[in-house]
């Protein structure tokens, strides 16, 4: 179910997605969050992609600001 500004709440989310967006939300980098959660780079792209596209975030900054006003 989407919030009232139409994107979804955070728990719509998959928990391997919450978790790069804990660690983006960290300042990590891509390379940073892989380490972190033993992924591969190319995971936590991916990932990352499929954030930006389920929030309606055109860039990382504007995911940011979502998860932050999710909490």
């Amino acid at each position: 179910m989407a919030s009232a500004s139409g994107q979804p709440p955070v728990e719509a989310l998959t928990s391997a997605e919450q978790r790069v967006l804990a660690e983006l939300c960290r300042g990590h980098s891509n390379k940073g969050i892989a380490a972190s959660l033993v992924l591969s780079p190319r995971t936590v792209e991916s990932h990352i992609s499929n954030l930006l596209a389920k929030t309606g975030s055109a860039n990382r900054i504007q995911l940011l600001l979502w998860a932050l006003g999710e909490r």
